[in-house]
């Protein structure tokens, strides 16, 4: 109950400002800190409270906060108590594992400075593009992924004809009409040339039936057609990349990038590596026997 009290008090007074005293009723070690809670020889102080409880947290919710804080330190330092205790024949272990992730720790840190302080994170284009080229087979695309165009209209639409000989020319002025009279004509046109887009999801703009695969519609790159009750739908599959083949650069641009950085990243560390070492070996810091 006693400690309950304080807990709250101290919960209380977190929320004046630093500069106001608190009152002497803590009980105090050789240096005057105020001590909130102890549990053999490990002391939680008043002091390290100071950080619990957001700014703006005052009364009961300022009390319910620190009060849990001391309970999970109270918590903590019985675990570790009851740690040392059970494991006190392979305590040279733990103090081992306890270096070995110190040193880890110190090493990585200073690769990191290494890196942080040398590496250039600018790609050339050419330079991601060699990269690919060089790993084409280590990129293989898992479903088929095309490049077309859907256009979708009416079935009493009077100028369907006009609209499949503009579509299917080759000359680009004729293209920019095909492009014209669909924005003209408010009808609805899919453009996935400049992007690939899976199969799956192109072919579920069109009246197709989840039974069938319609693998034939990949095999022309001519307009093709399809309707339903209500309206009509010219597609054209421009380019197809099927599952197996190498994946397209925009696909993996990201991961290459990501690669080379790494790619970067070692040869700095080696580098480095090497410099340390062998200036070891110069000021006569290393003996090999």
């Amino acid at each position: 109950m006693r400690l309950k009290i304080k807990i709250a008090i101290v919960g209380l007074l977190i929320g004046l400002a630093s500069c106001r005293e608190l009152p002497n009723y803590f009980e105090n070690d050789n240096l005057g800190n105020n001590i909130v809670a102890r549990v053999g020889r490990s002391k939680l102080y008043q002091r390290e409270l100071s950080s619990v409880v957001p700014e703006g947290v005052v009364g009961t919710d300022s009390a319910a906060l620190v009060d849990l804080y001391i309970g999970r330190w109270v918590t903590k330092q019985l675990k570790l108590k009851e740690a040392e205790q059970v494991f006190t024949e392979s305590e040279d272990d733990i103090e081992a594992m306890v270096e070995n992730y110190r040193q880890g720790l110190l090493i990585r840190k200073i690769e990191k400075y290494y890196v942080d302080n040398n590496i250039d994170t600018a790609f050339t284009n050419n330079e991601i593009l060699a990269y690919y080229n060089k790993h084409k087979s280590d990129f293989k695309i898992g479903r088929t992924v095309v490049k077309g165009r859907i256009v979708k209209f009416e079935n009493r639409y009077r100028q369907a004809k006009t609209l499949y000989k503009l579509m299917s020319s080759k000359n680009q002025v004729q293209q920019q009409e095909f492009r014209d009279t669909c924005l003209k004509n408010e009808l609805l046109m899919s453009d996935f040339s400049e992007s690939w887009i899976d199969f799956s999801e192109f072919l579920r703009l069109l009246p197709t039936l989840r039974s069938e695969s319609y693998n034939s519609a990949l095999a022309s790159r001519e307009v093709q057609k399809m309707e339903d009750r209500e309206y009509s739908y010219y597609f054209q599959v421009e380019a197809v990349l099927k599952a197996g083949d190498a994946k397209p650069l925009e696909f993996v641009y990201s991961d290459i990038r990501r690669i080379l950085f790494n790619k970067r990243q070692n040869e700095i560390i080696k580098n480095q590596e090497k410099v340390i070492y062998d200036k070891a070996i110069e000021e006569g810091q290393i003996e090999l026997y």
